[in-house]
């Protein structure tokens, strides 16, 4: 078809008009505004979506608040044990389910050491009274000692069972650890010489420690029984069981010893706390908690002592009337305690996975540290409670300061 038909068919094509121009351009101008219309309705839509989003994942944030001033991140695993170096207490050597054992410091976060790899966790670890060795039980029954100056191992101790707990003597170089088995184990070092096994408790030894002076051992015992040691001969001294009904009927979990050696604090399972006399007398029984004991402490600056619980409790005794002073509160059971030195204050840990200092002559909480996702394992206040170093089961290890 040419442009001459084209212009004839327009040409009668144009007699037959049903719309006008101008009102084909009023209903296209119509549309648009409908559409138009549409278009910010679902803008709008849209902006309400977005600020509907918005509002949820404002709402689904989780704040954490990390209240650390260092912290070490090599451990994998949970971390089970922490120490200070007696001298310098920005030198911290920690444990842990990834097998494994760091020295490391407070101040700058650097790692100084990896100890030599366990066959199992690393449950304990210890630095020497005087700050020249450090210790490391494992699950696997071994302990690693180490020179502190040179970070090279003086000696691969063996023969018990699963390592419990690690505790060196207050005035030399010898080291007890805790089993499985029910044994007691001790060592010469640097030597590694065996020098005693201790056997008396029929299950896993899980507490014990030499008494402040060092004159003897102290242990309790999954079965219930706590046993007063002579170091030299492995001889029995004094025993407690559950035989006496006025002792523990349960598993002994924690205890401490009074700065004179004469008495000894034990928590239980059975959800009680017992002071006893080494001369065999039980001198009291305190029971608040409603769960297993898990912490206990006695003060050195006031005659106080204090009971931590899985049930959250933290109760705080007189030991002039054997009555409860102050029931203070975790979120989660209480993993650990400890008195500031010749101080009315002290500190826990909890699986609520916080730090708190408090004043026992009150009963306030002076001070809440935060930073762990998981629960606190084990935690060791400097001198002077210029910062504390925590465990968690986390796998990291925070340092806060006040």
């Amino acid at each position: 078809m040419d442009a001459g038909g084209a212009e004839h068919l327009h040409g009668e094509e144009a007699e037959d008009v049903f719309v006008d121009e101008s009102e084909i351009a009023g209903v296209v101008a119509d549309d648009d505004d409908e559409n138009n219309d549409d278009n910010r309705g679902d803008e709008a839509n849209s902006d309400g979506e977005n600020n509907n989003n918005n509002n949820n994942n404002k709402e689904d944030e989780i704040v954490l608040e990390d209240d650390s001033v260092q912290g070490f991140f090599a451990h994998k695993e949970s971390v089970y044990s922490v120490a200070l170096h007696p001298r310098d207490p920005t030198l911290v050597v920690s444990g842990g389910g990834d097998d494994r054992a760091y020295v490391w410091r407070a101040d700058t976060g650097e790692q100084v050491a990896e100890l030599d790899k366990h066959a199992d966790t690393v449950g304990s670890v210890r630095f020497s009274a005087d700050g020249a060795f450090v210790a490391a039980g494992g699950m696997d029954g071994r302990v690693n000692v180490y020179n502190v100056q040179d970070r090279t191992r003086c000696a691969a101790l063996e023969g018990p069972d699963e390592i419990q707990w690690l505790d060196w003597h207050p005035k030399g170089p010898v080291l007890l650890a805790g089993a499985g088995d029910a044994s007691l184990w001790m060592w010469e070092l640097p030597s590694g010489r065996f020098m005693n096994v201790f056997s008396g408790h029929g299950a896993a030894v899980s507490c014990g420690r030499f008494t402040h002076a060092g004159r003897n051992i102290v242990s309790g015992s999954e079965n219930g029984s706590l046993i007063v040691w002579d170091p030299k001969t492995a001889s029995v001294v004094r025993r407690f069981s559950p035989d006496d009904e006025r002792f523990h009927s349960e598993g002994i979990t924690c205890l401490d010893i009074a700065r004179d050696d004469q008495v000894v604090l034990t928590g239980s399972m059975d959800a009680t706390a017992k002071l006893v006399h080494v001369n065999g007398t039980i001198l009291g029984s305190l029971e608040n908690a409603t769960e297993s004991v898990e912490a206990v402490g006695l003060c050195a600056a006031l005659p106080l002592a204090a009971t931590g619980s899985v049930d959250g409790s933290l109760s705080i005794w007189d030991l002039n009337t054997m009555r409860l002073r102050a029931t203070l509160r975790h979120d989660d059971s209480v993993t650990r305690l400890l008195w500031h030195a010749d101080s009315p204050l002290l500190t826990s840990a909890s699986t609520d996975c916080t730090v708190r200092t408090w004043d026992a002559r009150t009963g306030d909480c002076v001070r809440t540290w935060k930073g762990h996702q998981e629960g606190i394992m084990d935690f060791a206040i400097a001198p002077g409670a210029s910062h504390i170093v925590t465990a968690s089961d986390d796998g990291c290890c925070l340092v806060f300061a006040p």
